[in-house]
C-alpha cells in the first residue's frame, strides 16, 4: 500500500466543553480515494475542518504528507490541500472566472497577476464541471448547484496533491453529483470526503472510514464497510445489498419499516 499521505492521530475535540471528537486516528494512502460516512451530527465535519485548520487541531495530530498542519502556513497549506467545505460564504460578488482563478493563489508571488496559463487552467476546470461560457456570469446570479460547480472548478485548479471534500454533492442533480465524483477518480490526488450517499460511496472510493458518536470505528473497502449489519446499526434502517450488474460495485437498496 502507498504510504500514508494524510494522517491523524489521536485527535479529541470539543466545542463549548462538549466532545465532539474522540480519539480519531486514520490514514489516507497516497493516490486514493477514501470516503467518510457516518449519521448526521457524528463528527465528520468538524474532523474536516479540523484537518483543513478552519479549527485548530492540537499540535501533532494532523499531519498532511509527514508536515503537522499546525506548523504549515496558509499557503502552504494551500499548496498542499485544497478544500470544498459544506458551507462557503462568500460577501462580495465576483464573475465566475475571478472566483476560479482563487484557486490559484498558492501558485503565485504576494500581488502577481494571473498568468494565461492559470487562466487557461481555471477554463478548462469550468469546461469540465459543465460550466463553459459562464466565466463572466455573476456568481450571485447561480443556482446552488452552479455555485457548487464553481466552487469545485476552483478546488480543481488549485492542482493540490490533497483533496478534502465535505459532502460535495450537496445542491447537485442526479447527473452533476455523478459527473462530479467522475472527475474527482481521475485526478491525481489523494482525496479524503465526507459522503452522503451510500451508493456513491460504494461506487468510487477505494476505502470508506465509518463514523459514529466522534470516533472512526471502522475502516475498509466498501464491501467489507457497507454491510446490511452495519448499516442498521448505524443509520437505523435496514436494507439490501447486492452487486451492480453493469458497474459490479455493491449497490445499497433500503428497506423502511412503517
Amino acid at each position: 500500500m502507498n504510504h500514508s499521505f494524510l494522517t491523524v492521530r489521536g485527535l479529541d475535540y470539543s466545542i463549548d466543553g462538549t466532545e465532539i471528537l474522540q480519539d480519531v486516528s486514520l490514514e489516507v494512502p497516497e493516490g486514493t480515494f477514501v470516503g467518510l460516512i457516518g449519521p448526521n451530527g457524528c463528527g465528520k465535519s468538524t474532523l474536516l475542518k479540523n484537518i483543513y485548520k478552519t479549527y485548530r487541531p492540537q499540535k501533532d495530530t494532523v499531519y498532511i504528507d509527514g508536515k503537522d498542519v499546525v506548523s504549515l502556513s496558509a499557503k502552504e497549506m494551500a499548496r498542499q490541500a485544497a478544500v470544498v467545505a459544506q458551507e462557503n460564504q462568500t460577501e462580495f460578488d465576483l464573475e465566475v472566472l475571478d472566483m476560479v482563478t482563487y484557486g490559484r493563489y498558492a501558485h503565485r508571488r504576494f500581488l502577481e497577476k494571473e498568468t494565461e496559463e492559470d487562466l487557461a487552467i481555471c477554463r478548462r476546470f469550468l469546461e469540465e464541471v459543465g460550466l463553459k461560457g459562464y466565466e463572466n456570469r455573476s456568481f450571485f446570479s447561480l443556482s446552488g448547484g452552479e455555485k457548487q460547480r464553481v466552487l469545485m472548478a476552483r478546488t480543481l485548479a488549485q492542482e493540490s496533491r490533497l483533496i478534502l471534500l465535505d459532502e460535495p454533492t450537496n445542491h447537485l442533480d442526479i447527473r452533476f453529483q455523478y459527473l462530479l465524483m467522475e472527475i474527482l477518480k481521475k485526478q491525481d490526488a489523494t482525496i479524503f470526503s465526507s459522503v452522503h450517499d451510500l451508493n456513491i460511496a460504494a461506487m468510487y472510493c477505494d476505502r470508506i472510514l465509518l463514523m459514529d458518536r466522534g470516533r472512526i470505528i471502522k475502516a475498509g473497502t466498501p464491501e467489507e464497510i457497507l454491510t446490511e449489519e452495519n448499516i442498521l446499526q448505524i443509520f437505523g434502517i435496514h436494507a439490501q445489498i447486492t452487486k451492480n450488474p453493469i458497474t459490479q460495485k455493491i449497490q445499497v437498496y433500503y428497506i423502511p419499516k412503517g
